[in-house]
Parts: structure tokens; C-alpha cells; sequence
């Protein structure tokens, strides 16, 4: 059974930084790209960041570009998400995604075969 499982939310002061982590089980980690996405109350869920299974290369959303940096230990099975100047429009829960298809770019949900359950972040202002 696939399990991916996010930590290390929580609330922060605007300017501050988290680092979230996923740890995947059931899968063979180092063969699947890694998403991370992020859904705001009343919005859609939105792309934030993805990495290819090899970790050479990196996709960033513009919102979060030079902020935010993806990377990966596949000796661990964990993907991490380090957020600096965090922005109160940052707020959202963030889940980590993975996939091994690509039907679909890599910044489209719909690309991705397994989802956490969601980390809150909360930035206040």
C-alpha cells in the first residue's frame, strides 16, 4: 500500500521559513517524480513544485520561485520543501504527490497517481 506522508507545518510570522517533509512507502521512490501542490480556502488546488526522479531537474511555480526549494533523498524515500520568506498568501495545505506517468506535464495534478493527506501552513501577517 502506497503511503506518502507530510509533516513539519504549522504557523509562522510572514518572513519566516518551514520545511516540510514527505516520506513515501509502498513505492519505489527513486522511479517517481514528486509534486508538491497546495490548496488556499475557496481556491483550487494549485502546483507549487516538482521534481524528476533522478532530482536533476526542478519545476517552481513563478509565486514561489527563488523562495521555495524542492529536493530529494531517495535513500530515504523523503521529499523535502524548503519555504523562506514565507508570504501570508503562501497559507494553504500542502501535499506531496507522486508519479510515474506522463501523460500529462508535471505541473498538472492530474499527472500524479498518489497524494498525502495534507500539511497545514499558516503564515500570518
Amino acid at each position: 500500500q502506497v503511503q506518502l506522508v507530510e509533516s513539519g507545518g504549522g504557523l509562522v510570522q510572514a518572513g519566516g521559513s518551514l520545511r516540510l517533509s514527505c516520506a513515501a512507502s509502498g513505492l519505489t521512490f527513486s522511479t517517481y517524480a514528486m509534486g508538491w501542490f497546495r490548496q488556499a480556502p475557496g481556491k483550487e488546488r494549485e502546483f507549487v513544485v516538482a521534481i524528476t526522479w533522478t532530482g536533476g531537474r526542478t519545476y517552481y511555480a513563478d509565486s514561489v520561485k527563488g523562495r521555495f526549494t524542492i529536493s530529494r533523498d531517495n535513500a530515504k524515500n523523503t521529499v523535502y520543501l524548503q519555504m523562506n520568506s514565507l508570504k501570508p498568501e503562501d497559507t494553504a495545505v500542502y501535499y506531496c504527490a507522486a508519479t510515474t506517468n506522463t501523460y500529462y506535464p508535471i505541473r498538472n495534478a492530474r499527472r500524479y497517481d498518489y497524494w498525502g493527506q495534507g500539511t497545514q501552513v499558516t503564515v500570518s501577517s
